[in-house]
């Protein structure tokens, strides 16, 4: 009777947490946030002593899950509609090559030494620092390479704007003010709150604005 009862918790356990992964939405495992990691640990633990405690009801084993799923949802939908949140708790972007210089400053904040980045850069087969122009480490721990162009401003689009926030990084590297990014938004008859992200690219700058996510 034992086997029964630990196999038939063991399928509504499964059951269960592939619906509620489904409503929590599609992230690859290496792009969850700390708040995603946190809560797929917990659901994991939770699940496996529900399963072995055979002498708790499963409706309050199942309730904390539920639960913990409801604040994952409640903090994505928060932080989708709030920068703020969205970097307190994934954090942001780390430029750890800028124009080919290694940005050990940033390394150090993020302890992350010259060899992960060597490795990182051996996976992507890059041989040398010299070939790249730009490395930026993702907030899923991912490095992101540029590799060095012809260009000045190279092929890639550089974001200057992220849901209505300035990058102040990327006009740096580009030598231009946010006077001059306000002025072209203000040809256009925009302001920084019409635009969900705005990225340089081939000396033009594209516009995707909050209206045309909703068309």
């Amino acid at each position: 009777m034992d086997y029964v009862t630990v196999l038939s918790r063991t399928l509504i356990f499964y059951i269960l947490i592939t619906i509620l992964y489904r409503f929590m939405g599609k992230r690859e495992i290496g792009q969850l946030g700390i708040v995603d990691l946190i809560v797929s640990i917990l659901i994991a633990e939770l699940a496996a002593m529900s399963i072995d405690n055979r002498e708790e009801s499963i409706f309050l084993s199942i309730l904390p899950i539920v639960f913990l799923v409801l604040i994952q949802i409640c903090m994505s939908y928060v932080s989708l509609k709030n920068a703020k949140v969205r970097d307190m708790f994934d954090g942001v972007p780390s430029i750890m090559i800028n124009k080919g210089v290694i940005n050990f400053k940033e390394m150090i904040k993020q302890r992350y030494n010259i060899d992960d980045l060597l490795t990182q850069l051996r996976e992507q087969h890059i041989k040398s620092i010299s070939e790249v122009d730009y490395a930026i480490l993702e907030n899923s721990g991912k490095l992101s390479v540029f590799k060095k162009k012809n260009d000045k401003y190279g092929e890639y689009p550089l974001p200057v704007i992220l849901d209505g926030k300035i990058q102040k990084d990327t006009l740096k590297d580009l030598n231009r003010s946010e006077k001059w990014l306000l002025n072209l938004l203000k040809i256009d008859k925009l302001t920084l709150k019409d635009v969900f992200y705005a990225f340089y690219q081939d000396k033009q700058l594209y516009i995707i604005k909050h209206t045309d996510l909703q068309k």
